[in-house]
């Protein structure tokens, strides 16, 4: 454990190489090309932070202005994902997070109830998040670690049942990886919905509009780097920026565009030897023909540009959401540069399009501030109890839109906190049969693939 709690404490860009050389190392991948896939890994990850800085440096002075400027200041203050992950980390239940999360996992890939070996051990950080709130709440650990178990259950079989089409839509790059993070996962369902729905609205459903189909369209005006241009200067005019500064956030915006994709490269290329041995060697050990995926981070792919176009498009629209939404009281502030995770697993479903994707992303974040909202006052009592330097002088209530907005961890806090034993057996019962579901159609995948490998025989 303490071993285990000095890794997670160096952080991600140094915790992760390391895992993933000795992960490789165990694969048999050797010393070289282990350490080289760590190496980049951890590039990867710097990479990504020194670019989330820059966009949150220069997106959040702005929006900040904007506040100032139309009064939008609400009650519950938005700390950012850094202050859950402290919470989440910061309680007996998220000391031992990560042994229990690859303990249950271990246990559904015996079971045949998942097929995914998730070893994106940072995000481990959202089931330690919820296990935290809960035990907190209802002052007791076993409430805590049930809540845990609940979330890693369900984002198992969340990445199982989205890693087919999440395959198909970004390519052979990510062939045999899924990615079970809880927040990603928690807005699969949103998606769904949403493409359903305007798959059923004449007109709606014939607008077909993806990142190349937009480059093709409209030009330079439809590629990404143009529209962070765009986006950059009028969210500078909105918050009455001089012609210089409205400029210098556009080109900043554009730069984002370009570079998030470029680091997502660096990730695959570190990812991509481990996830091919991974591919071998777990394969050949497994009988029935199973197929089993490796669990990675989100980080893999949300350099797409349709993720980033939304993401850029978000921001001005959930301001002006969060102030006329009744009953809200959270303001997406510091969380703002993270809208990006919202898509990594929203763009299979809706297959690129991006005015379903950005759709889904309006519903996500309504419903979002609102779960934030509702939490806001169990965040609050976490973060005092963790860290309360977390919390400037004069502030009511804080939350955080990763992961304090996300369904999973609201539906699991309300199940057990305030149902409790009624509220848990209900979630007990839809664990179940989620997992049993999804064994049915890991089997059949199963005996689908031994067939087709006879016939080729």
């Amino acid at each position: 454990m303490v071993v285990i709690n000095y890794i997670m404490s160096l952080g991600a860009s140094v915790m992760m190489p390391i895992i993933f050389t000795v992960f490789g190392i165990i694969l048999g991948l050797g010393v070289s090309k282990s350490l080289r896939a760590g190496i980049s890994v951890g590039i990867g990850f710097v990479g990504l932070s020194v670019i989330t800085k820059l966009l949150a440096d220069n997106l959040g002075p702005a929006v900040n202005k904007m506040v100032s400027l139309y009064g939008l200041n609400l009650k519950t203050l938005d700390i950012g994902w850094p202050a859950a992950a402290a919470v989440a980390y910061g309680t007996e239940v998220g000391a031992i997070v990560i042994p229990l999360g690859l303990l249950v996992n271990i246990i559904m890939l015996l079971t045949r109830t998942t097929n995914t070996v998730n070893i994106d051990l940072w995000n481990y950080w959202h089931f330690a998040f919820v296990g935290s709130i809960v035990s907190i709440a209802t002052d007791s650990f076993l409430w805590g670690l049930f809540a845990v178990v609940v979330t890693v259950a369900v984002t198992l079989i969340g990445a199982d049942r989205s890693q087919e089409k999440m395959e198909a839509f970004y390519g052979e790059d990510l062939k045999g990886i899924s990615i079970p993070q809880a927040f990603c996962v928690g807005f699969i369902p949103f998606a769904i919905v949403t493409d359903w729905i305007m798959e059923r609205i004449p007109g709606l459903n014939k607008v077909d509009l993806d990142a190349k189909k937009m480059q093709e369209k409209f030009g330079i005006i439809g590629e990404p780097l143009f529209l962070g241009v765009i986006v950059g200067v009028v969210l500078g005019l909105i918050a009455q920026y001089s012609v210089a500064e409205m400029l210098t956030l556009g080109i900043t915006m554009a730069a984002v565009m370009v570079l998030i994709p470029k680091i997502t490269g660096q990730f695959i290329e570190g990812l991509n030897p481990i996830s091919k041995r991974s591919q071998e060697l777990i394969g050949s050990k497994l009988k029935g023909g199973r197929k089993i995926n490796i669990g990675m981070t989100p980080a893999l792919v949300i350099g797409h540009p349709v993720t980033l176009v939304c993401s850029l498009l978000l921001v001005p629209i959930i301001l002006f959401l969060s102030v006329i939404i009744p009953g809200n009281r959270f303001l997406p502030l510091a969380s703002l540069s993270g809208l990006i995770y919202i898509f990594p697993l929203v763009l299979p479903y809706t297959k690129g399009n991006v005015l379903r994707s950005l759709i889904t992303g309006i519903l996500t974040l309504v419903t979002g501030v609102l779960f934030a909202t509702s939490l806001s006052t169990i965040f609050t009592k976490a973060v005092q109890m963790v860290d309360g330097a977390l919390i400037p002088k004069g502030t009511e209530s804080v939350a955080s839109i990763d992961f304090a907005a996300s369904p999973f961890s609201w539906i699991v806090y309300q199940m057990t906190a305030n149902i409790g034993i009624v509220g848990a057996v209900i979630l007990a019962v839809l664990v179940i049969a989620f997992a049993l579901f999804n064994r049915k159609k890991i089997v059949e995948e199963a005996h689908s693939q031994e067939t087709t490998a006879s016939k080729l025989a």
